[in-house]
């Protein structure tokens, strides 16, 4: 039986509309119910993906920003790896000198972006930097910036949708974090299971005893798990754990 589920949010448990499903609650509690601790596995930032865990009322772990925190349970931090400032800079400058992406930087103090950056905007070192981010739909742009990246050597490079590229310290993704999260419940990596929808959740996918994607998914994360359920609007995370997560357990 599997014993640890690695949830997506934006696109996997979520709808477009930013909301839970009474189908995918139902099911997350039938999962909790049959003995598999569930966890959010998101890009997101924990303020942002705090109100989901309440609205379900989760006091299991939670990986956030693409693995950079783990917390043993809502407001209790196990980890964090912070992103290197010299790296922060060379990022923000990269989407300087394309003038066209949109950015984003996550730092413990808060989030900031095109629009509202840190003030002055060079005081990069007094700040703790958890990922970069960049955003746009002109691909050979998007191209440019990721081979400009890769050549450093020193970034963990996925997106969260098809139009954008999120960057972290190398080595930190969902998949190190689930590992390591596995470490701590007594747990191994073949009893976890990893459900999403995007190209930050494919190493976790890969990993894990069971990889789902998403009937949403980008091509290459379906064509890396083991299964896909249906979309995020269609109660996908539900169905994911009806078919296969729970196929032959014991639910109450």
């Amino acid at each position: 039986m599997y014993k640890l589920l690695a949830l997506d949010m934006d696109g996997t448990l979520l709808t477009d509309e930013q909301t839970i499903s009474d189908e995918n609650a139902e099911w997350i509690r039938r999962a909790m119910d049959a003995g598999v601790t569930v966890c959010f596995s998101t890009g997101r930032g924990f303020q942002g993906a705090l109100p989901f865990a309440e609205q379900l009322g989760l006091e299991t772990p939670l990986i956030t920003v693409n693995g950079s925190e783990i917390w043993s349970k809502p407001h209790v931090l196990y980890r964090r790896t912070l992103m290197n400032a010299g790296e922060l800079r060379r990022l923000h400058e990269l989407a300087l000198h394309h003038v066209e992406p949109w950015y984003w930087g996550y730092a413990v103090e808060g989030i900031f972006n095109k629009e509202k950056w840190i003030e002055p905007a060079n005081d990069y070192e007094n700040l703790h930097w958890l990922k970069f981010g960049y955003h746009t739909e002109n691909d050979a742009i998007r191209a440019e910036i990721r081979r400009e990246i890769e050549s450093w050597g020193s970034m963990e490079i996925t997106n969260s949708s098809p139009w954008n590229l999120e960057l972290n310290p190398l080595g930190v993704n969902k998949a190190s974090a689930v590992r390591e999260l596995c470490g701590v419940l007594g747990i191994a990596m073949d009893e976890a299971v990893a459900i999403g929808d995007s190209l930050n959740d494919i190493a976790a996918i890969r990993e894990c005893g069971l990889g789902i994607a998403m009937g949403n998914a980008q091509d290459e994360v379906k064509e890396a798990a083991d299964a896909v359920t249906l979309s995020n609007n269609e109660h996908g995370v539900a169905h994911a754990i009806r078919e296969f997560v729970l196929k032959g357990a014991t639910v109450r």
